[in-house]
């Protein structure tokens, strides 16, 4: 049983690290794209990149997890034949839905398009629906390989589709720009890349399916109740899970649909003006998912922990983990937005070029700290078997995003989405936290440690505004800039994280479960 379990646990440990690069890569290259198309074609990026988001989601977070949990229990049954059937329906059902949003796409694709209120995206929209009749083949194999707890193959494929995908897009694109055609042109070329990528998914997991053990064929005749048990398992649980990780892509999909038009509508200098304003307005996309891929990867490591503790009923350990998950999403949280918020300008400049922007994208990061508590708590709570909790806690951030881009986007432009942004998330942390109490009732949070937190915040804010003071008259160039960015991000962290550790926010065992703990340790002489 020990044995099960450590393997459960490196397998878990793979797939967080191959998150987590993943999620970093999908932050990072959008700087260098940015920087290639200018902010008009990353507005056409950005409108069109939820789509993709969806699919990722689909094939990555969702069905993968539905069908391993549908394998595993028949291998613990020590079923073959139930495996087969397993993979035969989920496989059918999974191509027709890949079938339905990929014709609903390709068709509607003009329509969408002008409901997005650009008409030049619908190519772009077309060829990104090619992705869904990818992510069929994708989601069945890396749930296959989940199943029987070999990790491996979804976290080389996962990797080698990120690297292969932003390289193509960063490729396609300059070669595309530098020969003299349009933005949209260079957002074609992303598209391009995109799918690029989820083919390298799908070549890498054939190869590891090609190796597989047990290879041999089993013909069975699937009986009509079980194979409905199964749609409906995976139709109700596959929605479940790809609704709650997709929180961080149905935000900006909703600015894809509202923004444009209500910034065409208010400025009244045309839509390629408003198409700027987006484009400006979406450098916070990278901004925002830079400061939560720590958060989003260590909530995936969660769920089997928090799983656990639930099972076997340990009251003790499920508060203990849940307030450590709790004392970790605040510290990151806050230190990411506010060391955000404090360095925005150099930031922007250091990324893309200019400092446009600069005040709406300060408001934008605040949404970070509301981020990282969201998902860490709604982990908890999927982990806890409150998945429909997560679920509502996605539309409440839908639903409070679209009212306030309404309400604020035609009075204060940028400034109005990018409240609307941050209170959306803020709306869904605390739906969701009000919601883990009422789970908890035995759950005590000590409430000590925010004074502390919030102490080293305001050092941290303190120095950085006296750091800003002393050099902002110093230059202006992108160069300079860089460097101040770096310094102040170095200066921000060393004095957050010496307060932190000082104020013993964390103990000692504590420390060394998180990564770098032991270096940190160090940090804490003799207490």
């Amino acid at each position: 049983m020990k044995l099960q379990e450590g393997s459960i646990w490196r397998g878990t440990v793979v797939l967080t690290i191959a998150a987590f690069v993943t999620k970093l890569l999908s932050a990072v290259y959008r700087v260098p794209y940015q920087n290639i198309v200018g902010d008009v074609g990353f507005y056409i990026y950005q409108q069109v990149y939820p789509i993709y988001g969806i699919a990722m989601s689909l094939s990555l977070y969702g069905y993968p997890v539905v069908i391993s949990k549908l394998i595993a229990e028949r291998i613990a049954e020590r079923d073959q034949n139930g495996i087969t059937s397993v993979l035969q329906i989920s496989f059918l059902f999974l191509c027709m839905l890949g079938l339905l949003i990929f014709t609903s796409l390709y068709i509607g694709a003009k329509q969408l398009a002008i409901w997005m209120g650009d008409g030049q995206l619908a190519p772009l929209i077309r060829l990104l629906s090619f992705s869904f009749l990818l992510f069929p083949f994708i989601a069945l194999m890396r749930g296959y390989f989940q199943g029987h707890n070999h990790m491996m193959p979804t976290a080389v494929s996962q990797v080698g589709e990120q690297l292969v995908r932003v390289s193509a897009i960063l490729f396609l694109s300059y070669s595309l720009i530098t020969s003299g055609y349009d933005v949209y042109a260079g957002g074609t070329a992303a598209m391009t890349g995109t799918l690029a990528g989820m083919v390298t998914a799908l070549l890498l997991l054939t190869a590891f399916w090609i190796r597989r053990e047990n290879r041999g064929r089993i013909h069975i005749k699937i009986k009509s109740a079980e194979a409905r048990s199964i749609i409906s398992y995976l139709f109700v649980k596959g929605v479940i899970i790809c609704v709650t990780n997709m929180v961080l892509t149905l935000i900006p999909l909703v600015d894809s649909f509202l923004l444009l038009s209500l910034l065409g509508e208010r400025g009244g200098e045309g839509m390629e003006h408003a198409k700027l304003l987006k484009g400006i307005y979406d450098r916070g996309q990278p901004l925002i998912q830079l400061g939560t891929v720590v958060a989003t990867s260590f909530s995936l490591a969660l769920v089997p922990l928090i799983s656990g503790a639930k099972k076997h009923r340990s009251d003790q350990f499920l508060c203990e983990k849940t307030d450590l998950s709790l004392r970790v999403a605040l510290v990151i949280g806050l230190g990411a937005s506010l060391g955000l918020i404090c360095l925005i300008r150099p930031i922007n400049i250091m990324l893309f070029e200019n400092d446009l922007g600069s005040f709406s994208l300060a408001i934008l990061t605040a949404s970070v700290f509301f981020t990282t508590l969201a998902l860490t708590i709604s982990a908890l709570l999927q982990g806890m078997g409150y998945e429909w909790i997560a679920v509502a806690g996605v539309f409440v951030a839908v639903a409070t995003k679209s009212v306030l881009n309404y309400l604020l986007v035609p009075a204060l432009g940028m400034i109005g989405a990018a409240i609307a942004t941050t209170g959306s998330y803020a709306a869904m942390a605390c739906f969701l936290y009000i919601a883990l109490r009422k789970k908890l009732p035995f759950y005590a949070p000590q409430k000590n440690y925010i004074y502390s937190v919030v102490k080293a915040a305001a050092a941290m804010a303190v120095v950085l505004r006296l750091y800003a003071l002393l050099v902002e008259t110093w230059d202006d160039s992108r160069l300079f800039a860089v460097g101040e960015a770096l310094g102040g991000v170095l200066l921000g962290a060393v004095t957050y994280l010496a307060i932190v550790i000082k104020e013993h926010v964390f103990s000692e065992q504590e420390l060394s479960l998180l990564p770098l703990g032991n270096k940190l340790r160090l940090l804490l002489g003799n207490r």
